[in-house]
């Protein structure tokens, strides 16, 4: 080069970008000046600029970042490097759409790309995108993995071959027990299958290895949220946020997290914020609606719903949530759009199931009962292929709940319990009536409304383990509880459930309604503690059930007859405590207490313990969050239109009625059940 300065040696300037490079991490402003010297010898040099970015943005000023990268693209279109840092630049300036766009085309450019793989699965889990994450995590566990030995799991768990992949992990941590990239992999594993205990042991071991392993540490918050631990949950994302507080994935964690709580201010604030991020993704505008419906801003969630429905018209989940709220109405030009949508190829299995129960709400209201009814049974008929369900499993508990659950056992553990008198316990099936009760008594001065809190289930799932005899099942299991188990476990649900208790109210509700399941359980544990069972005519309750569609938890409704059976056994297992505890339980039937509401409140109370106060019979006027599908009807006068709706389906009821036998009959008694009672 002849004329000025000599060019810089190659060899130079590859060195002192090794050098920019390597102080990135420990100091991004030293790194930024390694940059800028590079770019005094060598103006426009495209690592060095790359490199002079990257520090900016570590250094807190993205915008900055963001100056340098843009114009890169337009003379190296096809870096994937770039694009990656591109998209991460955009997310920290909360562009998060532009951010997915470029970290799509970084993982295109080059599949094998781990750090834009774990950037693109942050986003896609924040637009609610479960599938995508999922899919982007799963390459990036993979492509992140360099021992050859590992290779193959990741392989196998990114094509979903999920028992390839689990006999892999477990023979290599065999022989390598505190591979943490392993252990994360193989608790990735046990999350695909639902094995949420499982995957919250292996990462619980992972930190303690490697604290700093922040994906792990994201992991473990979601295993812990999977299982409603939500103090250990909220423990971990704020370490997480501390680490990097605009990661768009740990936000929306945090959300729902908070939202499990009952923190609802703060849900709906995190969301909003969000909502700049990404403010055209249809799924975040549901987890929005869902926010302000639940905390009482019904006109404000449902703007959210239908916006979510303008941005993408195929997502079920919005148009269920509508109709969900059993006061909303849908237009003509709604009804014509939802059959638009179901008659879409490219609609997914869960859309589908959605939109069959929203339309199925929606001309029931509009009078078309026989096609309102051909909807709610395709949607079910959807959701019944996608949920395993084995009726007989209710029926073996039962059976053994009868068995253990005598006199003679009863007396041996009585007073072995916590003996706190805090919870008030409502069970019952689901569409019976618990929210309006709840509602009632979280209107009296003395009572605190929660929501169905996930607690009791996980103690029933841990009595085999306390019990240390693996070959005998729940709830036989509870007869080899060492002494001390039962007032632990007590406390111990006192201590879960102090989270969601908001105010210094002596009592608080928990009314799941799957717990009837449990109630021997409840009984040894917190022997005073009290036991509403919800009740309602088994017609009525069934059909509401086989309508509703649950987002988890009750998969005997999608079908008429299994509907039928399980009411059958959990009217039998009631009917067994009633007999062995006389008193411990006070039934209140639904329809008692639409016809006199006053009457029913006061035994209700006195049932509690609790005087009589007025404000009960106001309960529509508690401005509480209300998390269940009777969330809006709880906020009028004593809803009435549901008594006898059930009569406009009733000629395809046959298979319902068929199952319910002699408990259809017999309602409001109990027929009587004989030792060896079998049915379904």
């Amino acid at each position: 080069m002849s004329g000025g300065a000599a060019a810089e040696p190659v060899e130079s300037v590859d060195t002192a970008l090794a050098h920019a490079l390597r102080l990135l991490e420990r100091d991004p402003g030293l790194a930024a000046e390694q940059a800028t010297e590079i770019l005094k010898s060598v103006p426009a040099h495209p690592n060095a600029t790359l490199v002079l970015a990257m520090a900016r943005r570590a250094s807190g000023d993205p915008a900055a970042a963001l100056a340098l990268l843009r114009p890169l693209t337009t003379s190296h279109p096809r870096w994937a490097n770039l694009r990656c840092q591109l998209g991460v630049t955009l997310g920290s300036l909360g562009l998060g759409e532009e951010a997915v766009a470029e970290l799509r085309q970084a993982v295109e450019l080059d599949p094998e790309a781990p750090n834009a793989w774990r950037a693109l699965a942050d986003h896609l889990a924040a637009i609610g995108d479960e599938r995508g994450a999922e899919a982007a995590r799963a390459r990036m566990l993979k492509t992140s993995t360099r021992d050859p030995r590992l290779l193959a799991a990741g392989s196998a768990l990114c094509e979903n071959r999920i028992p390839e992949a689990e006999t892999l992990l477990r023979r290599h941590l065999m022989e390598h027990p505190t591979d943490v990239a392993a252990l994360r992999m193989f608790a990735e594993v046990a999350g695909r299958i639902g094995r949420y205990r499982d995957a919250e042991h292996l990462l619980a071991r992972c930190l303690e290895l490697s604290p700093g392993f922040l994906s792990a540490r994201h992991n473990y918050a979601v295993a812990l949220h999977r299982q409603g631990k939500h103090t250990a949950a909220l423990e971990q994302i704020e370490r997480l946020l501390a680490a990097d507080a605009h990661n768009p994935n740990y936000r929306t964690l945090h959300a729902a997290v908070l939202a499990g709580i009952g923190e609802y201010d703060r849900t709906i604030g995190i969301y909003e914020d969000v909502l700049k991020q990404y403010p055209r993704q249809g799924k975040i505008w549901v987890s929005y609606g869902h926010a302000l419906k639940t905390a009482g801003q019904t006109a404000q969630g449902i703007s959210a719903y239908r916006r979510a429905i303008e941005l993408d018209p195929r997502l079920g989940e919005a148009w269920w949530s509508l109709a969900n709220l059993k006061t909303y109405r849908f237009e003509a030009a709604d009804l014509a759009n939802m059959r638009a949508q179901l008659g879409r190829q490219d609609l997914s299995a869960d859309d589908r199931v959605h939109l069959q129960f929203a339309l199925g709400k929606a001309l029931e209201d509009a009078g078309s009962y026989a096609e309102s009814f051909e909807h709610y049974r395709a949607g079910n008929a959807l959701r019944r292929a996608q949920v395993p369900y084995d009726p007989q499993r209710m029926h073996e508990h039962v059976k053994n709940s009868r068995a253990l659950f005598t006199p003679r056992f009863l007396a041996a553990t009585a007073g072995q319990g916590a003996p706190a008198r805090d919870p008030i316990f409502i069970v019952g099936l689901p569409r019976a009536g618990s929210t309006l009760i709840e509602q009632i008594l979280s209107s009296h001065s003395q009572v605190e409304g929660t929501m169905e809190l996930p607690d009791l289930p996980a103690l029933a799932q841990s009595v085999v383990g306390r019990a240390g005899e693996p070959s005998v099942r729940y709830p036989q299991a509870l007869d080899r509880l060492p002494p001390g188990e039962l007032h632990a476990m007590g406390e111990e649900y006192l201590a879960r459930t102090r989270i969601q208790r908001k105010s210094e109210r002596p009592f608080f509700i928990d009314k799941l309604p799957n717990n009837f399941m449990h109630v021997g359980l409840i009984h040894l544990m917190l022997p005073n503690a009290r036991i509403i069972d919800a009740r309602r005519h088994p017609l009525g309750c069934c059909l509401s059930g086989f309508k509703q569609h649950f987002a988890r938890g009750q998969p005997f409704t999608y079908d008429l007859s299994d509907l039928g059976t399980y009411y059958r056994s959990y009217v039998e297992l009631m009917a067994h405590f009633d007999a062995v505890l006389p008193g411990r339980i006070h039934r209140v039937l639904y329809e008692d207490m639409v016809g006199d509401t006053e009457a029913e409140v006061r035994r209700l109370l006195d049932y509690c313990g609790l005087p009589f106060e007025a404000g009960c019979l106001r309960f529509y006027e508690n401005e509480r969050a209300v998390r269940t599908a009777s969330s809006e009807q709880v906020r009028t006068p004593i809803y009435r239109d549901g008594m006898q709706q059930w009569r406009h389906y009733e000629s395809w009821l046959e298979p319902l009625k068929s199952a319910l036998g002699p408990v259809l009959d017999a309602y409001p008694l109990t027929p009587d059940f004989v030792d060896n009672h079998h049915h379904g």
